[in-house]
């Protein structure tokens, strides 16, 4: 066989291989291993409606609802991405400052957590810090007419702690529960 022959012969193999018969064996394994996660881990309500993804962020700006990290893409998933300015740009410390000054009319009192003024490296970070969701408490608290120890305690069953980046909150996990509690109330 020539050079040129094998090379070919190399390239079908391989292409077969990794190109069509891998990929299609992890997606089948996967699929019938974790269905949940590899379907996007969508959320459906009770009408059989998606109505988001416990991996991607939403943006909730009524105050009866716990509020995101915010997004430089405007919670796209196509358009995924930070927004590529310095920690001295201008433009993003003028941002900043404007969701601290936003957060602070809403209601939020006391020091206002990095995650909820900044956006995450991807633009769709489903999560916030429990600290960002227990500062929002008293807001949410006020618009849904709810006792604060009972939101508090509803944060604190839907956290998460990881010992890798410390408790967590899945904002519209938490979104999910806050309005369950209305329903049942």
């Amino acid at each position: 066989m020539t050079s040129i022959k094998k090379a070919i012969f190399l390239f079908a193999v391989l292409f077969i291989v990794t190109g069509l018969v891998y990929p299609m064996t992890v997606t089948l394994v996967s699929g019938l291993l974790f269905p949940d996660q590899a379907h996007g881990s969508l959320i459906v309500d009770n009408d059989n409606r998606i109505i988001g993804s416990t991996l991607i962020g939403q943006n909730f700006t009524a105050p009866q609802y716990f509020q995101s990290r915010p997004s430089a893409s405007g919670y796209d998933a196509t358009a995924s991405g930070g927004s590529n300015l310095g920690p001295t740009n201008a433009v993003l410390l003028e941002s900043i400052a404007n969701r601290k000054i936003e957060l602070q009319k809403s209601g939020v009192t006391g020091s206002i957590p990095s995650d909820l003024v900044t956006a995450s490296g991807s633009g769709l970070d489903p999560h916030i810090s429990l600290e960002s969701a227990l500062i929002q408490v008293p807001v949410v608290a006020k618009a849904r007419n709810l006792p604060e120890e009972k939101l508090k305690s509803l944060v604190l069953a839907e956290s998460v702690d990881s010992p890798f980046t410390g408790a967590y909150v899945n904002v519209l996990s938490l979104n999910r529960a806050l309005d369950q509690i209305n329903q049942s109330s």
